[in-house]
């Protein structure tokens, strides 16, 4: 894959892409949640030097996730979506990457093993280092300064330095999402994904949660399993499923000028592909139909989601797909609901009888982490478990009488061993926040409360299976 030239835009337009559509196209629209960077010589030089990097995934990479969302899209895959909310440059490191690709691994095998579903994974991870903010500026004790817009455009201490924003961060933010990338690849296929090492997977501080016991009975079924299948003859070297993973990563395309940098032209296909990460999504706040976000999106042949909150007009969603999706390629779009627990049964019915009167094919995944968010007694920012429980059966039960699939799970969550998150079975009280809050954004899951989700959920899909006697797709 290569960088972008005047040639082969030429041959990318013959070729079917995106009618008048170039990485740069989306200059002339209006962007939302842009930085006011000082010095606009610096940004464009730092632009340029990222459009000569090589890319960090490749155009074939992005095709096979979009293989892998239609699959979950005709009922017959369930997707996991999952990370950190904001990535940062000072927690880096291969232990806090190891230690969140093997919660992803344990809730993917909680959910394949107890439902007898085939779990596509995908992390919020290598990339999501930018946020949008609901305010451009904040004041402190009378002070006011520049929001914190992720590592990517600053940095979160409150001084007029650290909030100034800086191009070269996205210089730093490439070279990381490489690294953690390499790592990823590596777990994957390198053989930490064994599922004969299930039972190594566990973390320290999980072994002594209540979810340890039900892990340790899964993992032990699986092993059981596994020496069933391995006396017939099904073995690792033979199955190369049964010793390695697809795992993609995914973040949110808010910070335009890196996305374009990283945009490539792929040579089999002829098409733009995004090389930031296989699978992009626009946010509540920057999915208007004319906006620049939509614009970008439009030409790239990743697949991409939508946050859609309950404030999303029905024949907005659908002039959305007809822009994104014009000929309604299965996998190619993610529907992420963000509704809050309290909206859900109002707000998810209208959208989905949208896209199904219009006929269109979309995977329908669940967010139910950034409409309950609170801030706590004592001044945190958190999320109470019971409150995104809540939401998620919910949306189950809402595709369940629409006769839709509820195909997948959007979540904040991190391997460290965090107090972000109100409540679960560790019972995390208002007073335990202040002991490990470490997020540089919004409240994250820890493994437990993450792997007891996946516990739940799982029963929540086995239900669903064991109702209609089929694939989860046929509920309706």
């Amino acid at each position: 894959m290569k960088p972008m030239s005047g040639a082969q835009m030429a041959v990318t337009r013959a070729s079917g892409a995106a009618k008048d559509w170039t990485p740069d196209s989306w200059r002339s629209r209006k962007v939302e949640q842009v930085p006011d960077y000082p010095d606009p010589a610096a940004l464009a030089d730092v632009e340029g030097r990222l459009a000569k990097q090589p890319p960090l995934v490749f155009a074939g990479e992005a095709r096979n996730l979009k293989k892998d969302l239609a699959r979950v899209a005709r009922g017959e895959a369930f997707l996991l979506q999952g990370g950190d909310c904001a990535e940062s440059f000072a927690e880096f490191g291969a232990d806090n990457v190891r230690d969140t690709f093997r919660v992803l691994l344990q809730m993917a095998v909680v959910l394949t093993f107890g439902a007898g579903c085939p779990v596509v994974k995908v992390g919020r991870m290598a990339g999501q280092f930018a946020k949008p903010r609901s305010k451009p500026t904040e004041v402190i004790d009378g002070v006011e300064l520049p929001s914190y817009r992720g590592d990517i455009v600053n940095g979160m201490e409150f001084t007029a330095e650290a909030r100034r924003p800086g191009p070269e961060r996205q210089m730093q933010a490439y070279h990381q999402a490489a690294a953690t990338l390499n790592l990823l690849r590596a777990f994957a296929q390198g053989g930490y994904a064994d599922l004969n090492q299930v039972h190594r997977w566990n973390l320290g501080f999980v072994s002594q949660s209540p979810e340890a016991d039900r892990w340790r009975e899964t993992a032990e079924r699986i092993t059981e399993s596994l020496r069933f299948m391995q006396a017939c003859g099904i073995t690792p070297e033979a199955t190369p499923e049964m010793r390695s993973t697809r795992f993609y990563t995914s973040h949110e395309a808010l910070l335009l000028g890196y996305e374009q940098a990283l945009t490539r032209v792929d040579s089999t296909s002829g098409n733009w592909y995004g090389t930031s990460a296989h699978m992009v999504w626009v946010g509540n706040r920057t999915r208007q139909p004319d906006g620049a976000h939509i614009e970008f999106l439009r030409g790239i042949a990743n697949p991409v989601g939508i946050k859609c909150g309950a404030d999303l007009d029905p024949e907005e969603l659908i002039r959305l797909l007809d822009i994104l999706n014009p000929t309604d390629e299965a996998g190619r779009i993610v529907l992420i609901s963000r509704m809050g627990a309290d909206k859900v049964a109002d707000g998810l019915p209208p959208l989905i009888r949208a896209v199904q009167r219009e006929g269109r094919t979309v995977v329908w995944s669940c967010d139910p982490m950034h409409g309950n968010t609170l801030t706590s007694s004592n001044g945190y920012k958190t999320r109470p478990v019971d409150r995104i429980w809540r939401e998620v059966t919910q949306v189950f039960d809402v595709h369940a009488a629409e006769g839709s699939y509820a195909g997948g799970m959007h979540f904040e969550m991190t391997g460290q061993d965090v107090t972000e998150c109100l409540g679960g079975a560790q019972a995390i009280a208002e007073a335990d926040l202040s002991s490990r809050y470490h997020t540089h954004c919004d409240p994250r899951l820890n493994a437990n409360q993450a792997l007891e989700l996946a516990f739940l959920i799982s029963g929540l899909l086995k239900e669903e299976r064991d109702r209609v006697g089929t694939s989860p797709a046929e509920a309706g």
